[in-house]
């Protein structure tokens, strides 16, 4: 297993800064000391094929708020880069990929105006992964401060015919946790969809990859690596 491959580190980024939640709750943050250009450098250092951006800021606002920062990620790392966060508009999701942004990965649009989404999936098609935020088996929108009626299964199976890329499924109650991969969920979600998953939420060590690989086509990392669970070199906190 190539981790390097199959590991996508993830970089949420707060008032410029890089930064993770406690299980989506915006009010449990902990700030790490790095820029988020330094830490894209280091990963693109280290041999990592792809990047994991969230605006948290943009995620509450309802729009981008720290696109200036993304730039700077999209300078120093040469891999794919996916970015999340407020994308609710087909202006907003355009100025990521006039910026060079390999996918925009999108949630709360899909449920809250889906119209709007299909006009952006038949614009750019295979850029598009739909966020799938599951807390209590339903979905999360709004940054995850409001639940859907709709379970993960029925939130994909609307767009699995599409050309969307594919998810990105974070199971919520684990992210930012460290308390370790429930692959369940995953499983059931493969068994519903045909395009590619990629997982988030809980991971707290090499094992808990190595438990994902082959069944998902990536995972999500991000509080394993800053706190050194799953060390990365050139990364010292």
């Amino acid at each position: 297993m190539d981790l390097r491959r199959f590991l996508i580190p993830a970089i949420d980024i707060s008032h410029g800064r890089v930064v993770r939640l406690y299980k989506g709750d915006f009010s449990s943050v902990k700030e790490y000391p790095y820029e988020p250009q330094e830490v894209a450098r280091i990963f693109q250092e280290a041999g990592f094929q792809r990047l994991h951006v969230v605006d948290l800021d943009g995620a509450e606002a309802g729009k981008p708020e720290n696109l200036e920062y993304i730039k700077k990620i999209r300078s120093v790392f040469k891999g794919r880069i996916e970015v999340g966060g407020g994308l609710r508009s087909y202006s907003s999701v355009k100025v990521l990929f006039d910026e060079g942004i390999d996918y925009a990965v999108i949630g709360t649009l899909a449920i809250k105006n889906p119209d709007e989404f299909e006009r952006i999936i038949g614009d750019f098609p295979e850029k598009i992964i739909l966020s799938i935020d599951s807390r209590g088996g339903k979905v999360a929108v709004g940054g995850w401060k409001e639940a859907s009626s709709l379970t993960p299964q029925e939130l994909a199976g609307k767009y699995d015919h599409q050309t969307i890329w594919g998810y990105l499924y974070t199971i919520i109650e684990r992210d930012g946790s460290l308390e370790g991969v429930d692959v369940r969920p995953y499983r059931e979600i493969k068994s519903a969809v045909k395009k590619p998953v990629i997982a988030s939420g809980g991971v707290s060590s090499v094992e808990d990859v190595k438990r994902l690989y082959g069944l998902v086509e990536g995972v999500v990392v991000g509080k394993a690596i800053y706190e050194g669970w799953i060390p990365v070199e050139g990364l010292k906190l």
